[in-house]
């Protein structure tokens, strides 16, 4: 993180793309420390990790985008270009909607779902397609993408994959509660 400084103050970039974990310190760190020393410098946040707890740390450490790299490099690309131009990509609801998941805990949000939702919920984390969704609810497969579409907007969620995560966060913590 130190040479990333020392690096950014000779070259004076316009947009600084990090990572959330750095092999030496935290990428949030590296932002708040950029950005003080060049409050103008755009940075994006690049990771692997939806992570609540990093998405609102990078808004408070004054990130501008939070881009995971499960995008396409075009979506990266276009992206950078938004950023490097004055675009908010990490906007205020992505990051209230990431506080509230906070407050509330996981099983808070949870509760939010009905039941088939959570079944879908469930199947999700488990890796199933939506095909498979289908096939084990005895559901049409566009009947299962519009239950999708719902449960992800009742917890704050724009991809699948972080309802996966969040499955297997809850699995993770089970786990750890009954060994």
């Amino acid at each position: 993180c130190a040479e990333a400084i020392t690096v950014a103050r000779q070259a004076k970039p316009e947009v600084a793309i990090l990572d959330v974990r750095l092999p030496d310190g935290s990428g949030v760190d590296l932002c708040a420390s950029l950005r003080a020393q060049s409050p103008d410098l755009a940075v994006a946040m690049l990771t692997s990790f939806a992570d609540d707890h990093a998405i609102v740390a990078a808004a408070d450490a004054g990130a501008r985008a939070y881009l995971l790299k499960e995008v396409t490099s075009t979506d990266i690309v276009d992206s950078i270009r938004k950023v490097a131009s004055g675009a908010q990509l990490l906007d205020d609801a992505m990051v209230r909607l990431a506080r509230q998941r906070i407050s509330a805990g996981d099983e808070g949000l949870l509760e939010t779902l009905s039941p088939q939702e959570r079944r879908i919920f469930d199947l999700i984390g488990n890796g199933a397609t939506n095909r498979a969704i289908a096939d084990e609810l005895f559901l049409a497969e566009k009947t299962v993408k519009n239950y999708v579409t719902n449960m992800l907007a009742k917890l704050g969620m724009a991809r699948r994959t972080e309802a996966a995560a969040l499955a297997a966060r809850l699995v993770e913590r089970d786990k750890q509660r009954f060994t």
